[in-house]
């Protein structure tokens, strides 16, 4: 299935997630603190990282900080804070998803398998998608306007990917919270308005004068190509 790096400094539960994952069928390295873990995700190259953030010589936000900034990898955070706040941030440095501990095997097996269906594999999800002179690649993690590379946060990638792939379609501030951030209860609207700012500004326009970013009041928000 894939080649996962379970970073856990709990020896018990680094045991049963590795027996559990590796019975549905995964290749498990492990790691029981941050620097360790991504000396391992950089040279071996996993598929996907499981991160805890109480690690013993690292605070799991910061090791996951340092991991973007030389990797792309997908990352699952494994926490025991359940403070939304702080998951938000997270997810915001980088994180592709998070599990509140205690979970199982079975959940963080579930959780890997949407990950990467959305990230990778042979799958339209894997195709650059082209909105004007807008051009996303999902595999290289690049975007570009106009053939400018565009400077962007692995969140507001994924925003920008998102959006671009259902091109033409209004996209609910809800939907966007519940899919980009994953946070199926929903959240703050806030944390999708600032993101859409920070997006505009760097696409070289404002909500007063959009070209790409068209806010829908009181729907949401939708990406189309300007009109020429």
């Amino acid at each position: 299935m894939a080649q996962v790096l379970l970073i856990e400094d709990d020896p018990a539960i680094r045991g049963a997630l590795i027996r559990g994952l590796t019975e549905r069928g995964h290749a498990v390295d492990s790691a029981a603190a941050a620097l360790p873990g991504l000396e391992s995700a950089v040279t071996n190259r996993p598929d996907l990282v499981v991160l805890d953030l109480g690690l013993p010589d690292l605070d799991g936000a910061t090791m996951l900080r340092m991991l973007r900034g030389v990797s792309r990898v997908p990352v699952i955070v494994a926490t025991a804070r359940d403070d939304e706040a702080e998951i938000v941030a997270v997810l915001d440095a980088g994180a592709d998803d998070y599990l509140v501990k205690p979970f199982s095997a079975a959940q963080l097996d579930a959780r890997i398998r949407a990950v990467l269906r959305r990230g990778g594999g042979d799958t339209a999800a894997d195709t650059a998608v082209v909105v004007g002179g807008l051009r996303v690649d999902p595999r290289s993690r690049e975007a570009s306007l106009d053939g400018n590379a565009l400077d962007l946060t692995p969140r507001e990638f994924t925003l920008l990917h998102y959006l671009a792939a259902r091109s033409g379609q209004v996209v609910s501030k809800r939907e966007l919270l519940t899919e980009v951030w994953q946070l199926p209860y929903g959240g703050a609207d806030k944390t999708v308005d600032v993101h859409l700012s920070w997006l505009r500004r760097k696409l070289g326009e404002t909500a007063q004068e959009p070209r790409y970013l068209h806010a829908v009041r009181g729907v949401g928000v939708r990406i189309s190509a300007p009109a020429d």
